[in-house]
């Protein structure tokens, strides 16, 4: 499936007015697994450090929801969202000017090549991005360089354990735009280790609990909004009789250590 026409459907949708984007901003928190996983991840991070000047790097910002949430979090701390398409980096950078959020840059920058020419960063995020870039390894090198000593990665990228929704040989991904179905957790720690990073941990997100909630609440709608916009209507409905499910996976799986999943919270310091 073609996820980002969906996406850019969204987008427009709810990019009318400031308030209906930072509506969309808190659906998504309330309905991305790997948001609750995220915003957990960096406020165990963020803890003691809200009232020291810190440089993040928002690698691949997207609808930029994850620079919303650290600028929200710290008036001190100064975010480059960096992302590689034209049309977001435009729509971002409009946003943010008019809610007067100015402790954020938006800029495009393909992470392939791009890198600071100085230790910068102090926490570099990179949430979703890894499993669409062939050249991994380079980009890995790049944050390496671009990063402080002592300073951290924060990764969400699917697993090997079917991730992307993917089973069997036999199968592709969910998300057509992936160039790999999915990060073996060994495989992922020893390439940024191999880019330089002294330490990594690494654990599994959407286990059970999560794998039944993304179906739920992400791939059937998806796959109903492939199908037709007409389910825009039903949506809401939808929504109302599930979500209350959801909202205890989500809690259970982001609170709970897994033996596997299909994601993956993959950490390193430089």
């Amino acid at each position: 499936m073609q996820y980002d026409p969906i996406k850019r459907v969204l987008g427009d949708a709810f990019n009318k007015t400031p308030f209906l984007r930072k509506v969309f901003y808190n659906l998504l928190d309330l309905l991305l697994l790997r948001t609750w996983h995220i915003h957990k991840e960096l406020r165990a991070w963020g803890k003691g450090r809200r009232q020291q000047p810190l440089q993040i790097l928002d690698a691949g910002s997207g609808f930029g929801q994850y620079s919303y949430y650290l600028t929200g979090m710290s008036e001190k701390w100064r975010v480059l969202a960096v992302d590689v398409k034209d049309e977001q980096i435009a729509d971002c950078t409009n946003f943010f000017q008019k809610i007067n959020r100015r402790n954020v840059i938006f800029r495009k920058e393909d992470l392939v090549t791009y890198r600071e020419p100085q230790e910068t960063f102090d926490l570099v995020l990179s949430v979703d991005v890894m499993e669409h870039i062939l050249e991994d390894v380079e980009v890995f090198k790049n944050f390496y360089a671009s990063m402080k000593p002592g300073g951290m990665v924060l990764i969400s990228t699917p697993s090997d354990q079917g991730g992307s929704d993917v089973h069997g040989d036999d199968e592709s991904s969910f998300i057509e735009e992936h160039v790999r179905d999915g990060y073996n957790i060994q495989e992922i720690q020893n390439k940024l280790k191999s880019a330089g990073f002294s330490r990594t941990e690494a654990h599994y997100s959407y286990g059970t609990p999560g794998k039944i909630s993304w179906r739920l609440s992400m791939k059937y709608p998806i796959l109903m909004l492939g199908a037709s916009k007409l389910f825009f209507v039903i949506l809401p409905f939808y929504y109302l009789i599930v979500y209350p499910f959801c909202l205890v996976l989500n809690w259970l799986d982001t609170n709970t250590r897994h033996e596997t999943g299909t994601g993956l919270i993959v950490k390193a310091w430089k």
